[in-house]
């Protein structure tokens, strides 16, 4: 008998509350590239599995010059793309490095508009001239750092650029100011790996009790020798005043063989994992996928020998134009990296940087890509899209601005727990507003008018 304050039993089959059933194509991302990819390269038509995996092979083999390109392609590049490339060379702030497991990715058929060429390889005919109010230095990095290499920008957080090589160079990078050897266009700020300039960071730091976050960069990581990595972990978690370090590296997406490969490289971030445990601090491994055609399956391989470890993996990357701007692009990068269970943490709207135009896309872009990605996939896994604000703003979540002029292409920012009272300001690129706003970023007397605009209107 039901208990008098019992409900009663509705005798009534519930309504079928099933989605009907995905179409195939949706789970595309789960298809990662395996089997020997590299030999449709002629280079490398007769490498085995245990070399193209072998770190050191990749370095070795590692592309630094038009001639060696050539020679790696072969039949498979036209003699009219490889001159330009090579006037895209004598043009580009970055000096050139590129991976024989990297150069394996491209589409030969298609190079101009391969995602990952249009990343790493520049072409001289896609150039557009820089934005005027572009700067080097375009974040103000340096303005920001109390010692040579170390930012510190946000109260808690500081960024230790340890050394200022990589394993590839990207057209984007945002510390072309620094990273990699001199080029025709840029004369680079030292930051080379030196104990002198690593012991006064780690003396500014240990004086700092506000500091709790460090982030390891550079360059990168990946480049980062095996004692190198305990020197720097070890004394970074033996600091009362450190809660968490990150290892920030794009090795992962453009080299993972050394995670499967250098044995000491490895064991020496693990013992740093497992020290952090030890002491109740947090150690992670930030990395830098761009594009779903990076993620293979030697990718996945080299990821779970992380998750194995207990690693936490996440992802920063940056929307660039013809690579990760469309929805289904981005989109297909989001739940590749999830299932590889790597998160996707941030998405930066292109810094301004130099030779680095044609990449750039509209703030609006962001936010729509934003609209789309959001409830996709769940909410842990689904990125923030993100403006650094130039001159030293720090990161702005894409809808926190103050006044976006989509005319002009000018949005304003501030920035009240980093640098309070202060007006940042980004800018879309030219190429993609009208032609009467177009000739308008020709006059400098016009540049300044439309920032005083923006500041009027919000007011």
């Amino acid at each position: 008998m039901l208990a008098s304050n019992a409900l009663p039993i509705i005798d009534q089959a519930l309504p079928p509350a099933l989605k009907p059933a995905v179409d195939p194509s949706s789970l595309t991302h789960r298809d990662l590239l395996e089997g020997p990819f590299w030999q449709s390269i002629p280079a490398y038509r007769e490498v085995d599995e245990a070399t193209f995996l072998d770190h050191k092979w990749q370095a070795k083999k590692t592309i630094t010059r038009p001639d060696k390109l050539l020679k790696a392609l072969q039949e498979l590049a036209s003699d009219e793309f490889i001159k330009d490339v090579e006037a895209g060379f004598q043009r580009a702030p970055m000096a050139v490095r590129i991976s024989p497991y990297l150069l394996s990715l491209i589409d030969w058929k298609d190079p101009g508009n391969d995602p990952l060429r249009i990343q790493f390889l520049p072409m001289g005919s896609r150039f557009l001239p820089d934005h005027p109010k572009l700067g080097l230095d375009s974040l103000g990095e340096q303005a920001d750092a109390p010692t040579a290499g170390l930012t510190h920008r946000y109260r808690d957080k500081a960024l230790f650029l340890a050394i200022d090589t990589c394993p590839v160079y990207c057209r984007f990078c945002t510390r072309s100011y620094a990273v990699g050897m001199n080029t025709n266009e840029v004369e680079k700020v030292s930051l080379k790996a030196n104990s002198g300039r690593w012991d006064q960071a780690f003396e500014y730091i240990a004086s700092r009790p506000e500091l709790e976050d460090i982030v390891i960069s550079g360059g990168d990581s990946f480049n980062l020798r095996a004692d190198w990595v305990r020197e720097i972990g070890t004394r970074l978690l033996n600091m009362s005043n450190i809660r968490r370090i990150r290892f920030a590296s794009k090795g992962l997406a453009v080299m993972p063989q050394k995670v499967l490969t250098d044995d000491a490289w490895f064991s020496a971030l693990i013992d740093i994992h497992q020290l952090g445990r030890q002491l109740g601090k947090e150690v992670c491994f930030h990395t830098h996928f761009n594009h779903a055609n990076e993620i293979t399956e030697i990718s996945r391989r080299a990821i779970q020998r992380l998750f194995s470890e207990g690693i936490t993996v996440r992802n920063q990357s940056v929307l660039i134009r013809g690579v990760n701007d469309t929805v289904e692009s981005m989109s297909q990068l989001v739940k590749r990296l999830s299932y590889i269970n790597v998160h996707p943490y941030y998405v930066y709207i292109h810094d301004l940087v130099k030779g680095g135009e044609d990449m750039r896309t509209t703030l609006q872009t962001a936010l729509n890509l934003e609209k789309h990605i959001r409830g996709l996939t769940a909410g842990f896994n689904t990125p923030t899209f993100v403006v650094d604000a130039p001159g030293g703003g720090g990161k702005r979540s894409a809808h926190s601005y103050e006044s976006y002029d989509r005319e002009t292409g000018v949005s304003r920012w501030q920035a009240p727990s980093v640098k309070p009272g202060h007006d940042f300001f980004y800018f879309d690129p030219i190429d993609q507003l009208s032609e009467e706003q177009q000739a308008r970023w020709l006059d400098p007397h016009e540049q300044q008018k439309m920032l005083d605009e923006l500041r009027d209107i919000s007011r």
